[in-house]
């Protein structure tokens, strides 16, 4: 076998890693800029979270002996691939938006809150407080546990998270659900009443 047919086949190889790379990429890309979460055993796994591990993943795939021993002639193998101008432009999207998100997030806490409504459908909260500020973000997670946007938010005065002191009460029927959140005195809430629907 001649080099150019080995160079042909490590480039074969290498195109089924690139496209589940530029994937990977891409879905990283849509979580980071979506606001989507998931929620796994009961815990939240906020976009930018995701989106890492997502852009880790397609990083290894990328990172190969092959691809470092492809000459410049070899292109003419691998025409149609991805450029690498496209991939660093996604992975640099990617990289921004986790980076964004964890920045984010540093003041804030996610609650899965109980009980469940029909069908599975869930209620989370992005919970945040700084200074004299606080607010929260609720979502409605369906039996696919993915939520994508937050359905409903509220700011509330002097940091004041009601969520992480059970404040709230949430109750189902099969129209959806109402979340209400306890105001204390001098700390009000606005607003206090989320109506939630399930998708």
């Amino acid at each position: 076998m001649g080099l150019q047919q080995r160079r042909a086949g490590e480039a074969g190889r290498l195109f089924p890693r690139t496209v589940v790379a530029v994937g990977c990429l891409s879905l990283a890309v849509a979580a980071n800029w979506s606001g989507l979460l998931l929620v796994v055993a009961e815990h939240v796994v906020p976009h930018w979270a995701l989106g890492l591990v997502l852009l880790s993943v397609s990083l290894l795939l990328l990172r190969t002996p092959a691809a470092r021993g492809l000459s410049v002639t070899d292109e003419a193998v691998l025409r149609g691939r991805p450029s690498r101008l496209f991939i660093a432009v996604l992975a640099a999207a990617a990289g921004l938006g986790s980076a964004c998100g964890a920045l984010g997030d540093l003041t804030a806490d996610y609650h899965v809150l109980e009980p469940k409504g029909p069908g599975g459908c869930r209620a989370v909260v992005r919970e945040s407080s700084f200074l004299f500020s606080g607010s929260g973000e609720v979502y409605v997670v369906g039996a696919s546990e993915v939520g994508w946007h937050a359905t409903s938010s509220w700011m509330a005065d002097d940091g004041y998270t009601p969520i992480a002191f059970g404040a709230y009460e949430l109750s189902w029927d099969v129209q959806g659900g109402v979340l209400s959140i306890n105001t204390m005195s001098g700390d009000p809430v606005w607003p206090s009443v989320h109506t939630l629907t399930c998708r």
